[in-house]
């Protein structure tokens, strides 16, 4: 029982986040002060003799999904209220045609028994008899609350669409000393929760769609008036412009048409124009003020340097997590020692163009460098090349040990002069500069390889190919220039994070800090600082047959595990195929590695015949979209392992793919042909060759660096298309927006209503539907009935039986 009631909570509370991105209620204030408004709600506290009763709202008008936010807003209420038999009781009714107490004041003390008996209260549906609710407490009073003496207050939940005038009703509550805050449910009418709630409105009407912001609300007016004047210490209220929405119906003249008036005879007959008129739905707004409090905190005055991250810990302590290669103090000053075992390869240009001045420049930065960062306990190595016409290598991997060794080789380099030929040098590097001394010949050849290519003179040869080329053979490449050489070394990085640009010789030590985050942001293990949205499609048909394609589901199980896997970072998902595709699970399926790497083995072989080209439009079809978990703004990559069969149907759904920025790593295994291949692949640098199943965790090392490379590529935002149901993707400030035709919601995916009152009734039963699941899994349950009497209570001389709902 415990395990479904928790359950239940943690759907209400999704549904109810899930709508605050209506925004039925926009506040004019930055993000920073929304945080601040749900911090300080979560430190304020009301520790007074008070009564507090709920009058929950349960009508048709409401429905299920609204009426289970209301209860959400209910229990999050509690969370900052004293509640003892001295101190503050809570009590609830519902009302729709008739009210109902589901249970009095004195019978739940304690703040789990209070949210446990909210969680149970069941929608009953019918009119919104709110007047009559109203008079039902002015009848009975508060049903289970102690004398006058005691402050009362009544919380109303409604959507403010009652049967009747509740006027006269809220007047008489209101001077009879209860204080009555109103608050809004989905698209309420305003106008009528003015009515029902006490002066000054603005601070007693609240809106219950976003939870914190109206718990901040109801406590600021709490700890602002004499009922609990204990608030937090260096807290404030704050005012600021908000701005309600109400949606009504609308009748418009659409034009008119010829109808028919009636006939004196057979052959005379009169007609006239008559209006025709359609109904839509509009938004009508009410500004007002928002009365909030804002309490200070130590991150406040943000304190954590060099990007580095506030975490508040108790009232006035801090903590910053501080990014890779910071962290010398406690506010992320730079640290100087790297942090990361990698075959570090500087690439020097000592080319005529780069000037004597230069050379030695880049030569001291090295020294300073190394002086800084490197220790005898990193497990790593350093070598250093130089390059003009052609390249040498001074300082091989495992020909230092230490620090001073590496110096005395750096300075041992001399000026060489000639054509700047850095092609030529990225391409002998990459395949010759990681080789190690002899003496040395055992030094560990498995670290992430990271090339540092320092510039300052544009090249003379062919750069962009050997710079792809290079960086599909070692894990990360950076490269450092001057501002005037910016745009090449971007094209060289392929990349412009792993570019850095220095004005001055003193700006360029500047950089250290810089460089070693950047050296550092790679990892041995895949692509941990990239967002990614990966797809494998494997080849399960009878051409590769069940062991070959036990060693494809070992080798991917094993890919998988070289990357960070969760909802920020990397998402996975698997299609295997024979003649029809079929998803062994989703991108939003497995949000670890372990389950990931379970799933995939048990992956099934499909035997038959092999279509590549059905696969990969099933991908981009029911795999690769918002629906499923891909995530707009997050770069996309297909990894497809094919032993060429099925490849002559591909070539059209692959370039589909790449035509809405999907890219597409193309690994053959066998004796391919390669034409075949590439047109699929679009590109050498997205077809690799395996010449075995058993070579595929030989070249890991190599796949994982070309989806990473891959990875860095910037990614729309409105390819593919996020907008479902024909809505048109706008990218704007960094965001974008669906422009809907007949659909509404942030990706056009509620369809708009229409008709009569009978259709606006099966339309909210589709919203419970939508609401009741989401991605598939069913967010809360509706529970079977039953009864038993817990307590029996004179109430106004009714006898009232609270029951308990399982």
């Amino acid at each position: 029982m415990n395990l479904l009631l928790l359950f239940d909570s943690i759907c209400i509370f999704l549904i109810s986040q899930a709508f605050v991105s209506w925004s039925i209620q926009e506040l004019h204030i930055s993000q920073e002060r929304v945080e601040k408004i749900s911090a300080a709600g979560q430190l304020m506290n009301c520790s007074a003799p008070v009564d507090i009763l709920f009058l929950l709202d349960g009508t048709y008008s409401i429905g299920k999904g609204s009426f289970e936010r209301s209860k959400y807003l209910a229990m999050k209420l509690c969370d900052a209220l004293d509640i003892s038999p001295e101190k503050v009781r809570v009590g609830a009714i519902q009302f729709s045609n008739t009210p109902h107490l589901e249970f009095p004041l004195d019978v739940y003390f304690t703040k789990q028994e209070i949210k446990d008996r909210l969680k149970k209260i069941m929608f009953k549906g019918g009119r919104t008899e709110t007047s009559r609710a109203l008079k039902f407490i002015l009848h009975k009073g508060f049903c289970g609350g102690r004398n006058l003496s005691v402050p009362q207050i009544l919380i109303i939940l409604t959507d403010g669409k009652s049967q009747g005038s509740v006027t006269i009703p809220a007047k008489q509550l209101k001077e009879k000393g209860i204080v009555v805050f109103a608050v809004g449910i989905n698209f309420p009418r305003w106008e009528e929760l003015h009515t029902l709630a006490s002066e000054p409105t603005d601070w007693h009407v609240l809106f219950a769609e976003d939870t914190e912001d109206a718990a901040n609300g109801f406590y600021t007016t709490l700890t602002g008036s004499t009922i609990c004047s204990a608030a937090f210490p260096g807290c404030r209220v704050e005012s600021h412009s908000c701005e309600r929405k109400t949606l009504e119906r609308e009748k418009v003249l659409i034009g008119n048409y010829f109808c028919w008036k009636g006939s004196k005879n057979g052959n005379t007959v009169h007609a006239s124009f008559c209006p025709f008129y359609k109904w839509r739905d509009i938004f009508i707004k009410h500004p007002s003020r928002c009365y909030r409090t804002v309490c200070p905190d130590p991150c406040g005055s943000h304190p954590c340097q060099n990007g580095g991250t506030c975490i508040q810990q108790g009232l006035e302590g801090y903590q910053c997590v501080c990014p890779i290669g910071f962290g010398g103090d406690a506010n992320c000053a730079p640290k100087l020692s790297l942090e990361c075992s990698v075959d570090l390869l500087f690439l020097v240009d000592s080319s005529s163009s780069t000037t004597l001045e230069g050379f030695l420049r880049y030569k001291a930065f090295l020294k300073r460098f190394l002086q800084a960062v490197w220790r005898k306990e990193i497990s790593g190595n350093v070598s250093v090349a130089q390059y003009g016409n052609d390249v040498m290598v001074a300082v091989r991997t495992g020909d230092h040990a230490d620090v001073l060794g590496l110096v005395k080789g750096i300075d041992s380099m001399q000026f060489s002069g000639g054509s700047t030929l850095t092609g030529k040098a990225l391409q002998y590097i990459t395949q010759n500069g990681f080789r190690s001394a002899a003496v040395f010949a055992d030094v560990p050849d498995d670290l992430p390889r990271v090339v540092v290519l320092l510039t300052d003179a544009n090249a003379q040869d062919s750069v962009v190919e050997a710079a792809e080329d290079a960086r599909g053979l070692v894990t990360s490449l950076i490269a450092i220039g001057s501002e005037f050489l910016r745009a090449e070394l971007d094209e060289v990085t392929g990349n412009p994070k792993q570019t850095i640009i220095y004005s001055t010789p003193q700006d360029l030590l500047n950089k250290i800090p810089e460089l070693q985050k950047k050296i550092c942001s790679i990892d041995s293990q895949g692509c941990s600082s990239q967002s990614l949205d990966l797809v494998f499609t494997l080849d399960s048909s009878a051409s590769v047959g069940r062991e070959n394609f036990a060693q494809l589901k070992n080798f991917v199980s094993s890919l998988s595990l070289q990357f960070d896997i969760n909802r920020d970072l990397t998402q996975v998902g698997l299609v295997v195929y024979g003649k029809r595709p079929h998803t062994t699970f989703g991108l939003d399926t497995h949000i670890t590695n372990s389950a990931v790497f379970e799933a995939i083995n048990q992956a099934p072989f499909v035997g038959g015949s092999s279509s590549v080209g059905s696969s990969l439009l099933h991908i981009f079809e029911d795999v690769m979209t918002i629906q499923k978990g891909a995530r707009p703004g997050v770069k996309k990559i297909v990894a497809l392992i094919s032993s060429g069969a099925g490849v002559e149907d591909a070539i059209v759904p692959a370039q589909q793919l790449r035509n809405n920025d999907i890219s597409l790593l193309v690994i053959g295994i066998g004796h391919v042909r390669t034409s075949s291949l590439l047109r699929i692949a679009g590109s050498h640098n997205n077809l690799l060759q395996i010449p075995s199943y058993n070579d595929l965790i030989k070249n890991e090392d190599l796949i994982i660096a070309r989806l990473c490379n891959e990875a860095k590529r910037p990614a729309s935002l409105c390819k593919p298309n996020p907008c479902m149901n024909n809505g048109v993707c706008i990218p704007e400030n960094g965001s974008y927006q669906c422009q809907c035709q007949g659909w509404e919601g942030p990706h056009c995916e509620k369809r708009i209503q229409r008709g009569d009152a009978s259709r606006k009734r099966m339309h909210s039963g589709r919203l419970h539907v939508q609401q009741n699941y989401h991605g598939g899994q069913q967010l809360y349950r509706t529970p079977q009935r039953s009864k038993r009497h817990i307590q029996q209570t004179h109430c106004g001389g009714q006898r009232m039986t609270p029951t308990l709902s399982y």
